[in-house]
């Protein structure tokens, strides 16, 4: 991980930033629009620079192509990634929004509620529930290097 300067903290808490999560999606009726909802988020995901899109960056686990790197900024862990499947995107967008910027502290801490919440635990395939845990241990194991622990 690469020491920065100090970013700026997040408008939200981590929890709120769930809660807002929860929100929105439960805008939706039916599960099309939800699956589309996060397609949309997806596609909102920035450029992974190149240098990171190789195998030492890449998630075991997933059976899309996902590259997810993490940097530190002064007390905080920002994550970046990308993948190649749309939905893998969307699930991509909202980790990163609930745990990127974040303390190691407030990374270990928050259980990723939304998940279930949300209704994905009922409603990605097995393969995408994978590769979303593999995400998930991913963004928990550098929070762990970083806390020291």
């Amino acid at each position: 991980m690469v020491a920065e300067t100090e970013m700026q903290a997040p408008e939200r808490t981590i929890a709120e930033e769930q809660e807002e999560l929860i929100s929105e999606f439960a805008f939706f009726d039916d599960w099309m629009d939800r699956y589309q909802y996060l397609i949309d988020l997806g596609r909102k995901l920035p450029p992974l620079d190149e240098a990171f899109q190789r195998d030492e960056f890449k998630l075991k686990g997933c059976q899309s192509q996902v590259w997810l790197v993490g940097e530190r900024h002064g007390e905080r862990l920002v994550f970046k990634a990308i993948s190649d499947a749309a939905i893998v995107s969307g699930l991509i967008a909202i980790i990163l929004r609930i745990y990127s910027n974040r303390t190691a502290e407030e990374i270990l801490a928050t259980e990723p509620d939304f998940i279930r919440e949300v209704g994905l635990e009922e409603h990605l395939s097995p393969t995408r529930k994978n590769g979303l845990g593999a995400m998930l241990s991913k963004i928990k194991a550098e929070a762990r290097a970083a806390s020291g622990g």
